[in-house]
Formats: structure tokens, sequence, C-alpha cells
């Protein structure tokens, strides 16, 4: 991953009122964490970092962080958006060595079109969409491709099946399933799943522990023997006395 210049500014504001006059005037409050130093709260230029996201893959990014004079070589670690504009409210960013490997989740995409969706009548699953990868923060890739053009139906790609780039290793199981291509499901298998779907939830609701221990699938049983004195106290004393030989024969 090429390393980017990014200008940077110390800051003295923290409070919320001085942070959203920041904002309002096109600057971006953000802190950058070192690796020994003391955390340093920083601010953007709004349109420099705009376009710097704009131009890239993902938010993995490795910058030159010139700040006061000094550069620092840092990777963006968290970039908070607004939940309804987008707009970048905060970064984060985690001063790295050179020489020093680092950990990283990056996205993963798909390349091509598989030929168990083009002719099978397949669906491509894309069941992990981010891994994790350990490199040199000069070989960490933006992004990982995966060419799919020849999975068929009921196929799938394995974290173990990627092939990392130079330098890169890829972490995790070996044997989770990255990319598949499955067959459409029929309006009865939906049927089904939905249906099984809360039968599980009820399950595990009665198996519940309530804060003094008890397991929630005793009220229920408590209830029952409540109904069973009320049904007593209602029933005729002919029902009672009819009822008291067949208790004594058990």
């Amino acid at each position: 991953m090429k390393s980017v210049l990014l200008n940077a500014f110390g800051r003295s504001q923290i409070g919320r009122g001085e942070v959203k006059k920041l904002r309002a005037a096109g600057r971006v409050p953000a802190t950058i964490y070192g690796r020994k130093a003391k955390p340093q709260n920083l601010e953007l230029v709004g349109k420099e970092l705009g376009d710097l996201i704009h131009h890239s893959h993902s938010e993995n990014i490795l910058v030159d962080l010139a700040v006061d004079q000094a550069k620092h070589l840092a990777l963006v670690q968290e970039v908070q958006h607004h939940p309804l504009s987008g707009k970048v409210l905060h970064v984060d960013f985690h001063e790295v060595s050179p020489t020093e490997k680092v950990t990283i989740m990056v996205p993963v995409e798909s390349a091509g079109e598989a030929v168990g969706v083009k002719t099978g009548g397949g669906v491509l699953e894309h069941v992990l969409h981010k891994i994790k990868v350990r490199a040199l923060p000069a070989d960490l890739p933006e992004q990982i491709i995966v060419d799919v053009t020849a999975l068929e139906v009921g196929k799938s790609i394995h974290l173990g099946e990627l092939k990392a780039p130079a330098g890169v290793e890829i972490l995790g199981d070996k044997k989770v399933t990255v990319i598949s291509v499955a067959m459409p499901k029929t309006e009865v298998e939906e049927a089904a799943a939905e249906g099984a779907a809360p039968a599980a939830g009820d399950v595990e609701m009665t198996k519940e522990k309530k804060e003094d221990g008890t397991t929630g699938d005793k009220a229920p049983a408590k209830a029952a023997a409540g109904d069973k004195k009320a049904d007593a106290k209602a029933a005729p004393a002919g029902d009672k006395k009819a009822a008291a030989p067949a208790e004594k024969k058990k």
C-alpha cells in the first residue's frame, strides 16, 4: 500500500461546541495514537480528507501525516460518519513503523461472473466480506480480489484457497467459506425456514434463567398448579367426592 501525503494541524478544541464550530468551518477533528507517544488531537481539511477517501478502494489508507513540519506514517484506523448525511465526523489514525508488520481487516471483492451463475442458474453468495491480513505497512493491500469465474453450483472458495499478495499473510480458519454459488431457495424452503426460526427462539427463551436462579420453564408449571387449585375450588362438592376414590386407587 503506497502512502499518501495528508496535512494535519494541532487541535486544542475538544469541547462539543468548539468541535461543532470546527466542522462548520470545513475542518474534521482527528486523533493520532502513537506507538509510544501519547495521543494527539488534530484537525484536517475536510475537502482534502474527502478526496482521499473518495479515491481509495476502502478506508484502509496509509498516510504520511504532516503535522507541524513533522511526518508520521500512520494507518486510518477508524472513520466516523454521520448516520444520515454520511459526512465524516472524526478520524482516528494509528502510527506505525515501516519495519514492523501490522494486522488489519481488508474487504474482499469478487471478479468475473461465476459459471454456476451464468449457465447453472445459481446465486453468488458473498459469505465473508472482510478478512484479516498481516504485513508490513507498504505491503498491505487495500482489498483482496477473488476470481470466481470457474465457480460452479454447489462449490465454494475457502479462506485457505485465496492467493495473498506478495509479503501478505492471510489469517484465520482456512476452512471458512468466503464465496460460494448455491441454487436459489424455493418458496417452500423459504417458508419452512421462516416457520422454523420462531420455534427455535421459543425453546431458547424457556431455558433462560431468572435473577433468582430459577429457570424460565418453571413459571408455567406454577401457573398450571394455580389453575388446578382454582378448578378444585370451582368444582361442586359432589364432584370432589366422586373424584376422591379415584385418587385413593392411585
